[in-house]
């Protein structure tokens, strides 16, 4: 099932893709999609509602996406987690993952023009998979029982402004936490429609493919990190982790590092989860 966030900020409705593609209205069955409604529970009457065909039919033409979660309690992101972006930072594989916070507040619509920060010049992308959590998570006992935990997956833009992040005092969250810096979407896949275990990954600048990978690269896959994080923190629906970014990121080639710059155009997209695109723009 894909769901997804309907309408401008702060007055999206929720909807669902039928089987057929079309978009149906299903803010008769939840309010939104939230930390109140992504539970197994309600996603299964969700569904239920959308396989009965009596919903009202959405128009998606000319409206815009909004993230398919709302106000996510917490955005926790795991570095250095692809074996293909670890050789071409030269960084040894991390024997645990490597985890920080990302203001939640960043989140926007797959969509949305992201602003470049004022004073930046190493404004960089990250394509990445997002795990959305549905039901809390707390000392989850093994990987295999983090399933139960997961309410779907999207895709994410971890974008970062590697000077602030890595110059400025070596805290990372200043060059992660800067205006709509994690676009998601477009959709919510539930797990029963993804597998997130060898999905192309890939990121393009203004045409040209910057990143190009598959989630098997991923050194702490997904059921390993859910259980992980759910030894340090609680885990509650609504939140999402950010898995990392694969190999090409602007901070890993040689100089000139094509950083991002006003008027440029990036597209991001993992097989199964559909395409975001976003215009940067000069704050």
């Amino acid at each position: 099932m894909r769901l997804l966030r309907v309408g401008p900020p702060g007055a999206e409705r929720p909807a669902a893709l039928a089987a057929d593609g079309s978009a149906v209205d299903i803010s008769s069955v939840v309010q939104d999609l939230d930390h109140r409604t992504l539970d197994p529970g309600t996603l299964e009457r969700v569904a239920a509602a959308v396989a009965g065909g009596d919903l009202p039919a959405l128009d998606l033409a000319g409206q815009r996406i909004g993230p398919p979660v709302a106000r996510p309690g917490k955005v926790v992101c795991i570095g250095l987690n692809y074996r293909d972006h670890a050789r071409e930072t030269g960084a040894e594989i991390p024997a645990e993952p490597i985890i920080f916070m990302k203001d939640p507040w960043t989140v926007v619509g797959p969509d949305d023009t992201v602003p470049i920060p004022r004073g930046s010049t190493k404004t960089d992308y990250e394509v990445e998979l997002a795990i959305i959590i549905g039901s809390t998570a707390r000392y989850v006992a093994s990987p295999q029982d983090a399933a139960a935990h997961i309410a779907g997956y999207a895709v994410s833009h971890d974008v970062s402004e590697r000077e602030f992040q890595l110059e400025r005092g070596g805290q990372w969250d200043k060059g992660k936490s800067c205006e709509a810096f994690n676009p998601l979407g477009p959709w919510l896949v539930t797990p029963d429609d993804f597998d997130p275990a060898a999905a192309p990954i890939r990121l393009s600048v203004n045409g040209s493919r910057r990143q190009d990978s598959k989630t098997d690269q991923l050194i702490f896959d997904v059921p390993t990190i859910v259980h992980y994080l759910s030894q340090f923190m609680v885990l509650h629906p609504g939140d999402v982790i950010n898995t990392g970014t694969p190999s090409g990121v602007a901070l890993g080639m040689t100089d000139p590092k094509p950083y991002l710059r006003d008027g440029d155009v990036v597209e991001a997209e993992i097989e199964g989860l559909g395409r975001m695109r976003q215009t940067f723009e000069q704050a």
